[in-house]
């Protein structure tokens, strides 16, 4: 299953990665006033992929983005999503963990999920493709290259693919506020699918009930709630606590 959803990659950081990643790339845009020293990298880059490099005026780029460019742009031919069908495929008999985000809307959160998956050694982001966030030029950014390493796949129904991956062997994790087990306390030495829910709802009744642990985070101050994508990353490092002793 393969879908279009953004076609432009923004900024120094993200465009180097895209070069550097299998994302197929149309062409290249660099304002013609860009300081040239600092993107001498993407340069070499760009002639070793044989991708066509073009010089514009700085509205040009602006066509294309409203994110802040700093002088450069990639123009893609789509991102493809991953189908959940290749992801078990490919890791069938091996140690995995993936992130389902259950209904998040903020492409800052899910560009910083896939930064702290990538970090953190996590296979694959999985989102619905519908009431969700997609991957677009801000999410990319927000990665900081992250995308080009970790597989996202896109689902139609997440509780299907919640059996799915119990199916092949996969424990689920979720967090609740009320859940008695501490996110210390859960254990992580299996393949892993945490769950993480939107920023306003969280997860959706239906799917908790779906989960194998449900999971609290302690918070001893005045506010209620974590971020969702600062909740992704302790729960995923905490499954890298457990599955990478220090000192092994």
């Amino acid at each position: 299953m393969k879908h279009v959803t953004e076609s432009v990659v923004v900024g120094r950081n993200a465009v180097r990665e895209a070069l550097k990643g299998s994302r197929d790339i149309n062409k290249i845009l660099i304002q013609d006033t860009a300081q040239m020293e600092q993107l001498k990298e993407i340069m070499k880059l760009a002639k070793k992929e044989r991708v066509v490099v073009q010089k514009v005026p700085k509205n040009k780029l602006e066509e294309h983005t409203k994110e802040r460019h700093q002088g450069v742009i990639a123009l893609l031919s789509a991102y493809d999503y991953t189908s959940l069908e290749t992801l078990i495929e490919a890791f069938s008999g091996k140690r995995a963990n993936f992130i389902l985000l259950d209904g998040l809307e903020d492409p800052h959160n899910l560009g910083s999920i896939l930064r702290t998956a990538d970090a953190t050694g996590f296979d694959a982001v999985i989102i619905p493709n519908r009431r969700s966030v997609q991957v677009t030029e801000t999410v990319a950014r927000t990665s900081t290259g992250a995308i080009e390493y970790v597989p996202v796949c896109r689902v139609t129904n997440v509780n299907q693919t919640i059996d799915k991956l119990k199916e092949a062997g996969f424990w689920t994790v979720g967090t609740n506020q009320h859940a008695d087990m501490d996110y210390r306390g859960y254990p992580a030495d299996v393949n892993t699918l945490l769950i993480i829910g939107s920023e306003g709802e969280g997860i959706s009744k239906k799917t908790l009930e779906k989960c194998d642990f449900t999971v609290s985070i302690p918070m001893v101050g005045k506010i209620t709630s974590l971020n969702a994508s600062v909740s992704a990353a302790l729960l995923m490092y905490e499954v890298y606590r457990k599955q990478n002793p220090v000192g092994e």
